[in-house]
This record gives C-alpha cells, structure tokens and sequence, in this order.
C-alpha cells in the first residue's frame, strides 16, 4: 500500500513538472490531441483549444552558423517572442539536380528542432520561391539550365515537374513529423510568397501547390499566403481554402492595412506576416535605418489590435559566399553581403537598442521568460595581417578546364553557379583603331582584356555597355564576366549570367570564344588550385592589372592561444576596391567598400581556431598593394560598419 501511495506521488509530482515545462508532452501523455487551429467565429488562432496569438520574428537558417542558431533562437525568446519564421531555400538543398544537402547550415530539421528547444513554435516558409534577396528568390539556377524557356512560378509543367518531385519527394516528408499536432513546433506552413505582386496570377499553380500541401502534411495544418496590401496584389495572390494573411511596415495605420485584409477574409485572426524593423540594402545606396521609438509604438499599434505579427527580420544574419541576389527596378542592383536589415539583433547576434524597445512592448501583452536579457557578446579585434599576391587570374587559366564552342555559353549552360567565368577569344579581322567593343546584356559586370591589357569595364548596373579599344588581327581578348547575384523578385527571374548576347566589334560578330569557370563557389577545390599555382609559378607571381586587380592574394593570421575560444571579429579593407574574401574554409561574400555601404565583412567566430588561419582574396579591380609592400594588408577589427559612404 505504501508503495503505491509513493508511486502517485511520484505521478503527481511528473504531472506538475511536465505541466510547467512541456505542457505539449503532457497532452499527449494524458491522450489529448495537439492542434492548431483558426477560430474563424472569434477572429482568433486556437491553440490546444484556447486562444492564441503569435509574435514571431523571422531568422533565416542558412544566413547563421548552424552552431550559432541556439544564441540567436535563445535572443529571440528572451525578447519575448513565442514563435520563429524562417524559409527554405530550394537552391541551398538541391544546387544540383537531384543532389540534396541538409547538412550543416543547411539542417533544416535541426534548426527546427533547436527553435523547439527554445520554447519557440515555428511558422514555416517552404516556397518554392522565397525572394528574401537571394539569388533567383531561392529558386535552384540549373531551372534555366534544363529549361531555357522555362515560366517559373507558373504552372508550366516543366516548372511543376522539378517542384512537385522537390516537395513530395524531398522536403515535405521532413516536415510532416515536425508538425504541431506531430508533436513538433511547426504551426502554420506558407504557400508560396507574396504571389500577389509576381504578375503572374496564374491560380491554377497556387492551387496545385496548395493541394500538393494539403496531400503530403494533411487537412489540419493552417496553411496561409501573404501579400502587400493592395487589392490587386491580395486578389491575385489570394488562394482558395488558405488563408490569407498581409505585410506592411512603419509609417502606416495598422487599422487601415487590416481592412485590406478584411476584403479577403471577413472573419478570422488579424496577422501581419511582414513587419519591417528596417530594409534592405543594395550597393552604391546608403544603408537603411529606421528609427527605435517609430518601431516600437508601430509595434504596439499591432498588437493593440489582438493581432498576430511576424517581424522581417528579427535578425538579418549574412549571405555568404555568392548567395546575395539582386533586384532590378529602374536599373539593375544588387545586394550586399551583410543583411543586417537594422533589424533588433546585428548581424554579428548584438541586441540593439530596437531589441530592448520591442521587448518592453511585448511585455505589456505576452508574459516574458525569465532569466537575464543577453549580452552584448565580445569582439576581437586581430589586427593587421600582411597579404601577398598569389598570382594573377591569367595565370590560373592554365590549371583549369575550358569549354571552347563558337558562340558564348552563359553560366548556366556552363553548370556554373555564380562567381566568374573567363571569355577568351582571338581577333580575326581588321578593325579601325580604336574599334567599338559592344557586350549588350552583359550579366552583370565584364573586365576586357586585349593580349592580357586590362582596357576597361563594362557594367550591367552602370550601364556601360561599349568600350573603345585597339586591337589587331590575331590579338587575344579576354572578358572577365563576374555574376553579382540573380535577380531576386519580379518578372525578370529568368536572370541568365555571363554572355548572354553575341559580342560584336564594330558589329561584326566575334566567334570561337574559349570560356573556364573559376572555382570560386568551391572552396577546397579553389585552395588546391590556388597551391598547384604557387608550384607551377618558376616567375614571380604577376599583379593581374597595373592597380593589383584581377589578382589572389593570401595571408595568415593568429588567434591566441590563451584565449578560451576565438571571437567574433569583422574583415576590414582599406585602400581595397572590389572582390571576394574567404577565411579558412568559409566564403565571407562579396566586398565592395568603394561603393559601399557594407565596408567590413562579418567573421564569424566558428570559422576561427587558436592558432593560425588563412586569409584568402581575389580583388578584382584595385589594390593597395601597388604603392608600397608595407600598404598591402587588411586587419580584423572589433566593428563592424555596414553604414559606410556611398556614391549616391
């Protein structure tokens, strides 16, 4: 008898432990079902039955070291919020057809199941196409490469056939255990994005996919749309049996942009799936700053109306490598590789000022967790490091593989993800001097060479697209074609890179062209290449240009070892123009301090180890480096400056 009173005891106490800690558990244990569901007569969310409303932000998985997901997760619900946003980018999971990466910042499942571990539910953007200023809005390039006439985000089976076999296949069957009502966090999952506003308005793609994912996560699940306010947009975008929610951001009346809504869905939860703490950045414009107080009171206007919001971003994070799309509205612009989005979390996972503000208004509607607010963490400042010129771009040549045919191929037809590809042609008439050299459609930026003379640049963002040279029969041209990023949003997705026209010298069309990627999107196969050069070289490496352009460059650097762990630390370039910086095995991104606004790369800490590490660049236009020996170096500092000055 005494054994069981122990054992209720003992049932007792679990049932009051798992009801303060894991009330989801509990539930289940007791055989109630987990559910998430709209109360459409009470224009409210119901959550295991009782009321519900979320404030979330989003944090995007692949722009933050997998290591680093439980810190930034760990801010967001220490800030108050009870629910993450995050999309999944297509192109990141499959960058080749039919090759599938969820390893690494790429683990989905496990960002899921950490925001899970910070006592977050996860609202879930699952495409296929993201925008989010990524290359081709998140959708995977080899599309153009297969289908050069493909319709993307329509329903043209050539579209559909890749995505229904990337979301019944792939992805949905990771998402279907990780479900609320699975005993996972995930509460609502998004059909498309902002559809409204692609020109498209083709329903019967939105409603396959909107049977696509009812069929593989079932009935249940909330799915939802979101738009622009706009009638327009919220007509083409809205999808039968989803639910349609808005975004809008500061500088407007909350109740006029719920009306909006209300044409759409006369009943049901107020939600603002896009709150804009700032905006996105492109170079050459300065960066955009909003102000903390002017967000905090739009914030409180929200939730002064019971509705739900998501705040884009709550943290920007960084686009490594060449994942940073473009836009392209009166001309062509790209974006930087900071998307700090002077959201309330940096880019280096600093509370700001916004941080605190948004906090103490979401205090006055959910409860806080407790435990202290997070601190600002520590930064490194490494100092100077002295980089010397591996060799040039030309010199490199010789240790890759070309493909010769005779017209230019784009980066597609090459299997070439981003980066730059080399054009090599031989002049075969004779032309007046100097001739026009005329490259339309360049995409995105061409450096020419004659007989390994750099001559000029052609640019798709300035547009410049002719260029007086000399040149005669039998002299050699180069072009060096640099992608900077495909357009992210619109009707011009189908953005091909490289030579997408014919060249022509004072209009005759130029043939036989020679063209060799650079492996700049693999990293261990560009640092064998970049070693194979240093023992093939019996000269002196040469600058690629007179300024030190078109050049690798490398060093090393020392973390100490008396230090615990490395720290954060940010990649400043004085006195450089424009190009690409690894660190170890990560590609940091794309620098371009003489335009601006970014002016240091963010290093994160996870990429350093006590000890020494390697530097590595490939400046493009400018270097330093050609005025004195002394000049040529970069430093790490403990700032980071994404507010730098501009042309415009």
């Amino acid at each position: 008898m005494e054994g069981k009173k122990n054992k209720g005891f003992v049932y007792i106490l679990l049932c009051f432990i798992l009801s303060d800690v894991a009330p989801g558990l509990l539930r289940q244990a007791d055989g109630g079902p987990r559910s998430f569901e709209i109360d459409y007569a009470n224009d409210r969310f119901l959550k295991d039955g009782l009321p519900f409303r979320y404030v979330s932000g989003s944090i995007h998985y692949f722009r933050v070291p997998a290591s680093l997901w439980a810190d930034r997760l760990g801010k967001l619900r220490m800030a108050g919020f009870n629910a993450v946003q995050t999309v999944v980018e297509w192109s990141s999971h499959e960058p080749e057809p039919g090759v599938f990466d969820f390893a690494g910042n790429h683990d989905l499942e496990g960002f899921i199941k950490t925001a899970q571990e910070q006592d977050l539910l996860v609202i879930l953007r699952v495409g296929p196409f993201i925008c989010a200023e990524r290359d081709m809005g998140g959708l995977p390039y080899w599309l153009l490469r297969l289908h050069p006439n493909i319709r993307l985000r329509t329903s043209d089976p050539s579209y559909l056939t890749h995505v229904d076999a990337w979301l019944s296949q792939v992805l949905l069957p990771k998402i279907k255990p990780l479900l609320y009502e699975n005993g996972g966090p995930v509460i609502m999952v998004q059909v498309e994005n902002e559809y409204g506003s692609s020109s498209n308005c083709d329903f019967k793609y939105t409603t396959h996919l909107r049977e696509v994912l009812r069929q593989h996560l079932g009935p249940s699940l909330v799915l939802f749309t979101v738009d622009s306010t706009g009638s327009s947009n919220l007509k083409c975008g809205k999808i039968q049996e989803v639910y349609a929610t808005v975004d809008f951001g500061l500088g407007t009346d909350p109740k006029m942009m719920f009306e909006q809504q209300r044409l759409f869905e006369p009943r049901g939860p107020l939600v603002n799936s896009e709150f804009y703490p700032g905006w996105i950045d492109h170079w050459g414009e300065p960066h955009h700053k909003t102000n903390t107080q002017e967000l905090a009171s739009g914030l409180d206007a929200i939730l002064a109306l019971n509705a739900s919001v998501n705040m884009y971003m709550f943290h920007g994070g960084t686009s490594f490598g060449f994942t940073a799309g473009s836009n392209v509205g009166g001309t062509f612009q790209s974006c930087p590789t900071s998307y700090d989005y002077d959201a309330p979390v940096s880019e280096a996972g600093d509370p700001t000022e916004k941080y605190h503000a948004v906090r103490e208004v979401i205090s006055k509607y959910l409860v806080l967790p407790p435990g202290p607010v997070p601190p600002v963490p520590q930064k490194a400042e490494y100092g100077k490091i002295e980089v010397m010129a591996l060799g040039s771009v030309m010199q490199l040549l010789p240790l890759l593989q070309g493909v010769t045919q005779p017209w230019p191929l784009t980066f597609e037809q090459l299997q070439v993800s981003n980066g730059l590809v080399v054009y090599h042609t031989v002049l075969s008439i004779r032309v007046p001097d100097p001739a026009r050299l005329s490259l339309y459609d360049i995409h995105d930026r061409g450096y020419v060479f004659v007989n390994e003379r750099y001559v000029g640049v052609v640019s798709r963002e300035q547009r410049l697209y002719d260029l007086a040279v000399s040149a005669l029969p039998g002299d050699s041209i180069h072009i060096i074609v640099e992608s900077l990023g495909r357009v992210s949003v619109g009707p011009k997705l189908n953005d091909f890179k490289g030579l997408t026209t014919n060249v022509t010298i004072n209009n005759h069309e130029l043939e036989g062209w020679t063209m060799t990627p650079l492996p700049l999107t693999n990293t261990t196969r560009l640092h064998h290449v970049l070693q194979r050069l240093r023992q093939t070289l019996t000269l002196s490496p040469l600058l690629g240009t007179q300024q030190g352009g078109m050049t690798f460059y490398s060093g090393t650097f020392t973390v100490p070892s008396e230090e615990s762990h490395p720290l954060d630390s940010f990649l400043r370039l004085d006195g450089w123009s424009k190009g690409v910086a690894w660190v170890n095995d990560l590609c940091l991104g794309r620098y371009w301090p003489e335009v601006g606004p970014q002016v240091t790369l963010y290093v994160p800490r996870v990429v350093l180890r006590q000890g020494t590490n390697t530097i590595t660049l490939l400046e493009l236009e400018k270097s330093p480096c050609t005025t004195s020996k002394s000049a040529c170096r970069v430093s790490l500092v403990d700032t980071h400056q994404v507010d730098g000055p501009t042309p415009n």
